[in-house]
């Protein structure tokens, strides 16, 4: 029998959860596992939640039952739960109760005891819980083991003060909290030391970065010093507050060309009222004129958007206005959510809650025009030329390659050698639904 040590990761949820993945690869690299190439292999089974929605938290309950059969196969092997899931409240209790097999549970507070946890998790009969609540500094220097080969990502602030009535975030993540920009900008001059092409710094709201900080700087300061990293190709950002989204910082991206031309700004509901109800600090109208003033400055940006639909209270009317919205900007992309109560959050006491039946109608109603949309903004890019950044090779057919362009639009063309991590000039000559297809003109050097 082999006495190597093999890990696996199963992560639910946001670009941030997949950062914290990386961690969690780092710390178990470091103690001597190993990637696992197949779930049964495994000695360690870490599980990364979510808890946004309904769904993700029973696909883990799902999981986590599943794994039952693997342990009474091996009562060595190690699971162990983390993420935003368990940082609710007597959840935590309810998975040690539930799945008394799992070996210890964490929140993404305490991601920094993973060693010891894990170093002590065949030591304790009893399921170790390992929750904090709002910690009030940020643990620098774990390592990161990130998915990706040319793409990092880096994030900038944890937790967020915004409190959208919908919202669990603030009460798992915590309040918001800002890295020192000198740590931010050595991760990224670590990262493209070591090959990476393209960053993308991370934040549930980017846009009010520094607000918590000793030293005066916000994020389109930080922008112009990350920008000037030499050996940077691409930078990219995510999420974006419509309500901080400012002047200085339109400029700021504009000016700098090593900034992708894609913009992620959740708008989430086209009516005033639901704005209102949803607490997002904005109206329409206000939004309109950002994307205006944001089109007039980069004229090329691609903006994409978060929307929720059967937000409680939400009428026809509202939804229509949705809809008018949706028409009226013309979003590259939207990621579309129908409304899910979340115990603890304000929106879930909210009267008027919307039918199940209605949901489903609204939302199948908004994809449908979305698509239409979606798949119009891709044809039209057919004869254009983009600056391809090639990520590898497409999966499903290894003799394409996979890269995005700067407005973040995926696209697949044939090449003659392994352009992984260059830039590419690409001819677009068809467009789908989910991607583009092109054809090489020229790496640039």
């Amino acid at each position: 029998m082999s006495n190597i040590n093999y890990y696996d990761i199963i992560t639910f949820g946001c670009q941030m959860n997949e950062y914290d993945s990386g961690v969690m690869a780092g710390f178990c690299e470091a103690l001597g596992y190993f990637p696992a190439e197949r779930q049964g292999e495994a000695n360690l089974i870490l599980i990364n939640t979510c808890c946004v929605r309904e769904k993700a938290e029973n696909k883990v309950y799902g999981l986590l039952g599943r794994l039952r059969k693997l342990k009474q196969a091996n009562p060595d092997l190690i699971i162990g739960v983390g993420g935003c899931m368990p940082q609710q409240k007597n959840i935590a209790r309810e998975i040690k109760s539930r799945f008394p097999y799992v070996n210890f549970i964490f929140g993404p507070h305490t991601l920094f005891q993973l060693p010891q946890l894990i170093k002590r998790a065949n030591e304790n009969k009893e399921t170790m819980i390992a929750i904090q609540e709002n910690p009030d500094e940020i643990t620098e220097d774990k390592p990161v083991k990130q998915a990706r080969i040319v793409c990092a990502w880096v994030p900038i602030t944890f937790g967020c003060n915004n409190f959208c009535t919908y919202c669990i975030v603030p009460y798992v993540r915590g309040q918001e909290r800002s890295r020192r920009p000198e740590a931010i900008l050595h991760e990224v001059r670590q990262l493209v030391a070591s090959g990476y092409k393209e960053v993308t710094l991370l934040g549930q709201n980017v846009n009010s970065y520094g607000k918590d900080l000793p030293v005066e700087i916000d994020f389109a300061d930080l922008i112009s010093q990350v920008c000037r990293i030499q050996e940077l190709i691409r930078l990219r950002f995510l999420t974006s507050h419509p309500r901080d989204f400012h002047q200085k910082l339109i400029e700021e991206i504009a000016r700098q060309p090593k900034v992708c031309e894609h913009i992620h700004l959740p708008v989430q509901a086209g009516s005033n009222k639901i704005l209102t109800k949803m607490n997002r600090g904005y109206s329409r109208e206000e939004y309109l004129a950002l994307i205006k003033n944001l089109r007039q400055a980069i004229p090329q940006a691609a903006i994409t958007t978060d929307l929720i639909v059967g937000f409680p209270g939400e009428t026809t009317g509202d939804f229509l206005q949705t809809l008018d919205l949706i028409e009226k900007v013309r979003f590259t992309n939207a990621f579309t959510f129908v409304y899910s109560n979340r115990s603890g959050t304000p929106a879930a006491k909210m009267p008027d809650q919307v039918p199940a039946e209605v949901k489903k109608e609204r939302i199948q109603a908004l994809i449908k025009i979305q698509n239409e949309i979606t798949i119009a903004e891709n044809q039209a890019e057919t004869g254009k030329i983009h600056q391809v950044l090639g990520e590898g090779k497409n999966e499903k057919n290894p003799s394409l390659l996979a890269g995005r362009t700067g407005t973040n639009k995926l696209v697949f063309f044939p090449a003659r050698k392994d352009l992984t991590g260059e830039l590419v000039q690409v001819k677009i000559t068809a467009a789908t639904l989910t991607h583009l297809a092109g054809i090489a003109q020229a790496a640039l050097v």
